[in-house]
């Protein structure tokens, strides 16, 4: 039975060699025959294999058994009405370092973080964490200390978090170290590593370490302009222009109920949209104290996909309870232990003055309902439906504040 089970374990743990040329190009040309050009470059990295160094791309793409490639943009820019894209050579994760190989990157590994930076550049101040899985956050949290900011990230979703690519904003130190090698994760990328903590690191043969190097690079891609594209199952091709979140200050928001947001509210807001425009739609989640509660994604009805986020929300805390008091998690209580816990957690009221956030409007009260009951105090979200004034006097008649973006933060 052993060796019946390596077969399947076999092609999680092969290095694909794929067919993907060194270079790649890709032009826009106008009616006029006027021709702007894209030149990109195939990245790879020197692993070890065989007790020597060589050099290999991604070691497959979504799944084993498909093919993949990573390149870097290396030459042209874009200006396209009113938008230039960016400059080429300012690389982040198209050219990251890898530290340590583990079991070798594949695209989902630098997807996810990429898509960490994608909502940490828009937390400069002060020491944040994302921990991502399947290209959305799990939990994201800003602290004074790195080490905090993790801890509070993990505890977000821990169960989640297992397993997932950890990006912090800061260059790594012990005590964050330490922490992270506690747990299982397959990727950590941070901006540097501190004396020793590699060496701490390494202790998780099969965590992937990477470096970027100018992180500092990140608030220069706040707003500034790319291609995205999306291959069609017939080979076409949709191209747009990645999303940019507009709010930036309170100020940028509008309140439309009878209570303004407190200035704590007001954080949490800006905190909440900031990491929505990393979070798959149909989308909600809960922040509180600069923490993400919890991250409820890819939801068909937004009454659905609230009802899910409020449930993982107690799912969470619960767990917290059982991890601390018996070193197990939720999944495997007994089902008077689960009782106990849901029990304690449903007094603790979680949600009990958190900031509601949804991507997309609320097209009935019921979907603003569903945070409300829970303990909600504020909400944002872009505003936009029919019924914009039935969600208002519904917030109203509960005392909970309310803002709207003017900005709808759907991802795809």
């Amino acid at each position: 039975m052993v060796d019946e089970l390596r077969e399947f374990k076999a092609p999680y743990r092969k290095i694909m060699d794929d067919h993907f040329p060194e270079c790649m190009e890709i032009s826009f040309a106008d009616s006029g025959g006027k021709r702007q050009t894209l030149f990109y470059r195939k990245v790879s990295w020197k692993i070890p294999k065989d007790g020597e160094l060589v050099e290999k791309g991604l070691r497959y793409g979504e799944n084993p058994g498909q093919e993949a490639a990573l390149y870097k943009l290396v030459n042209g820019r874009l200006i396209l009405g009113d938008v230039q894209t960016i400059h080429p050579g300012k690389w982040l994760m198209s050219d990251v370092e890898l530290l340590q190989s583990g079991k070798h990157p594949g695209k989902t590994n630098i997807t996810d973080a990429d898509a960490a930076l994608g909502i940490l550049r828009y937390m400069p101040d002060k020491p944040t964490v994302a921990i991502m899985k399947h290209n959305n956050p799990c939990g994201v949290a800003r602290r004074d200390a790195l080490v905090d900011a993790y801890l509070s990230a993990n505890e977000a979703d821990r169960i989640a978090a297992f397993g997932g690519t950890i990006a912090l904003n800061r260059a790594v130190d012990k005590a964050t170290a330490e922490a992270v090698s506690e747990r299982y994760a397959e990727v950590i990328v941070a901006p540097d590593y501190e004396t020793g903590t590699l060496d701490v690191l390494r202790k998780k043969r099969d965590l992937r370490v990477m470096r970027v190097t100018r992180m500092d690079l990140l608030q220069e891609y706040d707003g500034v302009m790319y291609p995205e594209f999306k291959s069609l199952v017939d080979g076409g091709i949709i191209a747009q222009w990645p999303f940019v979140p507009k709010p930036r200050k309170p100020q940028d928001l509008k309140c439309v109920t009878n209570r303004e947001p407190t200035p704590n509210e007001y954080r949490d807001m800006l905190f909440g949209w900031y990491v929505e425009s990393g979070v798959t739609s149909n989308s909600v989640l809960f922040v509180k104290d600069d923490t993400t509660i919890a991250i409820g994604t890819g939801g068909q009805d937004r009454v659905g996909v609230a009802e899910a986020t409020v449930a993982k929300a107690y799912r969470n805390y619960a767990d917290g309870l059982a991890w601390n008091e018996l070193k197990k998690p939720f999944t495997v209580l007994t089902a008077e232990e689960s009782e106990k816990y849901l029990s304690i957690t449903e007094a603790a009221k979680p949600l009990e003055h958190s900031v509601y956030v949804s991507d997309a409007f609320f097209p009935f009260k019921d979907g603003a309902l569903v945070g409300i009951n829970k303990g909600a105090s504020a909400i944002i979200q872009p505003g936009g439906s029919i019924r914009d004034k039935e969600v208002v006097d519904t917030c109203n008649e509960h005392g909970v504040a309310m803002v709207f973006t003017g900005q709808r933060s759907f991802k795809h």
